[in-house]
């Protein structure tokens, strides 16, 4: 089998805040970036993989969510435990020192877990956690 990940989904509360910490903060290049009905949907990735992708969408587009489900996602999202992505870097230590200074919300500072990966973790503007593991 030859499947790739294309893209992953995660919700946004703030599209510009969000836009500015996945572009200004990470690095990442937006791709797209489209309005439609009142909502955005932006699609960003690091430069150096074209074909892997996060699409930052309106937690709430999906018709098919009621508007209990839509208060659940939005009260996940508040305390970081609807959305996750696990990113990989050479120089843990060097990413960790530049989200803090562009204040993103740090979550844990670089830490060799017990199950042998470094990793540190922010949240994003919309709650979502974001781990950055090191690569060896």
């Amino acid at each position: 089998m030859d499947i790739t990940i294309h893209s992953s989904f995660l919700p946004h509360t703030d599209p510009d805040a969000s836009l500015a910490f996945y572009r200004d903060t990470l690095g990442f290049e937006v791709r797209n970036d489209v309005g439609y009905g009142g909502m955005r949907w932006i699609t960003v990735g690091p430069a150096e993989q074209p074909g892997t992708s996060i699409v930052l969408y309106p937690p709430g587009a999906d018709p098919g969510i009621t508007d209990d489900e839509r208060r659940t996602i939005v009260e996940m999202m508040a305390k970081g435990t609807y959305g996750i992505v696990v990113l990989a870097t050479k120089d843990l230590d060097g990413t960790f020192e530049r989200l803090q200074a562009g204040d993103a919300e740090v979550v844990q500072e670089p830490t060799e877990q017990p199950y042998g990966i470094r990793d540190c973790a922010f949240r994003d503007p919309a709650g979502n956690m974001v781990r950055i593991n090191e690569l060896p």
